[in-house]
């Protein structure tokens, strides 16, 4: 966790910094905010939860004070070392405005000053002085003193200038002018009246002289008004600002506009494209197409599984088992005292028949270490669960779950698989792992070919189990029958040592009392 004072702040303003929590992940998103600018918080206290590509994560504050800013809305991405909150840990230290609020706030703060300053500003004059307080803020960036200096606002009776039309008469602006000022003020354009004089309700125009009435105001070149934090919103949320009806001070585009926008997209046809100026009515029917940005466990998933899936080569075998007795077994373990309370179900037992399986083919537990050319044999199993949760698939492990009694490794498993489900597996559970498990027969699914873990020799998917009909001493009778499917980095290992391993399962599961005679 990183802090620090910002300097020259009489109220002792203390920056908290997005840290690392995932040993070297570069950025995390806000889940949710606990504080609120003015909340008094203390040492150790929760103020966010946030999401990084391996886990949500609760972010304590390490100091003692009162809220002073909120650097970011909920839902935003930050990049680590950012500050995200400030604190006043001193006296008379008054909540500044949240960041989403600030940003919309400022830009009318700014019109509006401008508005007031404009019939007593002098025309001549050459600079604006800002007004102590308030300073810009670059999102992301902290507060410092801008560099430049803003042009003053023109008089609102425009100059004769001999030659040009309707100079004389004090005739208005070109609308492109005024538009073209606008954006280097940073505030969008006001258009004059016929007679010269600020009409009451000013309008943005887009090129052409349409007025901005239900599409984004633009300057020309067709960019919309938006700041940079909203323009990042629209572009994570695939919304086009041009599409986008501003409420907010000269026609800017607000966060809340972007949010509106994308609760209603609708799919314009291509023979359209060119009256994208004009209003958009909403579609009838259901959207064609939802955009969803690729992020947080999602996006670590999906670049694990691309750098797997082309690094290492993949092997999966197959085999189909009668585990008739193995669920047999599950329904005593439930009846028996020392298993009460624990969770017990067919995985525990397929868990079992891997460790065992793995402490008979010892050279299974590898890694290969393609910088040193050799391959690493571990002497401990950290069993990876793949577990299904609202933010994406995630595969927890439990730490040397080869030295666990059945009771232990039940316990470790509901633990796991709990935790999983509210979301609170911390980045280190998901780190090390050597094997993995996957139960997709919780799907009604019979098998598959599974993915392996970056960094681990092997995977093994459980299918359902179902009644089928099957040869049982010399007879069909129907059995608890399921598939099994191993995939292995043929790197580590060849066929011959994975079909071992994955008989020796099938084995274990066929008659679960070689888990006495083979221990």
């Amino acid at each position: 966790m990183t802090e620090s004072t910002t300097p020259g702040t009489a109220s002792g303003i203390r920056e908290f910094r997005m840290p690392d929590v995932g040993e070297g992940l570069t950025e995390a998103e806000i889940l949710k905010w606990y504080v609120q600018p003015g909340d008094t918080v203390a040492d150790g206290q929760v103020v966010c939860e946030v999401e990084t590509a391996k886990a949500a994560v609760e972010l304590p504050i390490p100091f003692d004070g009162t809220v002073h800013e909120l650097r970011f809305p909920e839902g935003t991405t930050v990049d680590v070392g950012t500050v995200i909150i400030t604190v006043a840990t001193g006296a008379g230290g008054a909540p500044a405005e949240s960041a989403a609020v600030r940003e919309a706030a400022g830009s009318a703060g700014a019109v509006a000053a401008g508005d007031q300053a404009a019939p007593s500003a002098p025309a001549a004059s050459d600079e604006e002085i800002e007004p102590e307080g308030r300073q810009p803020v670059l999102v992301g960036y902290g507060v410092s003193a801008s560099s430049t200096k803003r042009r003053p606002r023109k008089p609102q009776a425009a100059p004769s200038v001999p030659g040009q039309p309707g100079a004389a008469e004090g005739g208005p602006r070109r609308p492109e002018a005024a538009a073209i000022q606008a954006e280097f003020n940073g505030h969008a354009a006001v258009v004059e009246g016929p007679t010269g004089v600020a009409g009451a309700a000013p309008a943005a125009v887009r090129p052409g002289g349409r007025p901005a009435g239900s599409a984004a105001p633009s300057v020309p070149g067709g960019r919309p008004l938006a700041k940079p934090p909203v323009r990042k919103l629209a572009k994570d949320l695939g919304i086009d600002l041009a599409t986008v009806t501003p409420t907010g001070p000269d026609g800017i585009i607000t966060r809340e506009d972007v949010h509106a926008a994308a609760s209603a997209v609708s799919v314009v046809p291509a023979p359209e494209a060119a009256a994208l100026a004009e209003p958009v009515p909403a579609a009838a029917g259901p959207a064609r197409e939802i955009r969803i940005p690729i992020k947080g466990v999602r996006k670590a998933t999906a670049q694990a599984m691309v750098a797997s899936a082309f690094t290492a080569p993949h092997v999966t075998e197959f085999i189909t088992v009668d585990v008739t007795r193995t669920m047999k077994l599950v329904q005593e373990l439930k009846q028996d005292p020392d298993m009460a309370g624990l969770r017990i179900n067919p995985l525990l037992l397929v868990a079992k028949a891997l460790l065992l399986a793995i402490r008979r083919n010892p050279e299974v537990n590898a890694a290969w270490d393609e910088a040193n050319q050799e391959i690493v044999r571990k002497e401990y199993v950290n069993l990876g669960i793949a577990a299904a949760t609202p933010r994406g698939l995630i595969v927890p492990n439990i730490k040397d779950a080869q030295a666990k009694t059945l009771p232990e490794l039940a316990s470790a498993l509901g633990e796991l698989v709990s935790t999983a489900r509210e979301g609170k597996t911390s980045p280190a559970a998901m780190q090390g792992g050597t094997v993995t498990i996957t139960n997709v027969g919780v799907f009604g699914v019979d098998t598959g070919t599974p993915i392996l873990n970056p960094g681990e020799s092997a995977i093994l998917a459980f299918g359902a189990v179902k009644l089928q009909p099957w040869v049982h001493k010399g007879k069909v009778k129907p059995r608890q029958v399921t598939t099994l499917a191993l995939s292995f980095d043929h790197r580590l290992v060849d066929g011959e040592l994975g079909s071992k391993v994955l008989a020796d399962i099938a084995a274990v599961l066929e008659q679960p009392k070689r888990l006495m005679t083979w221990s």
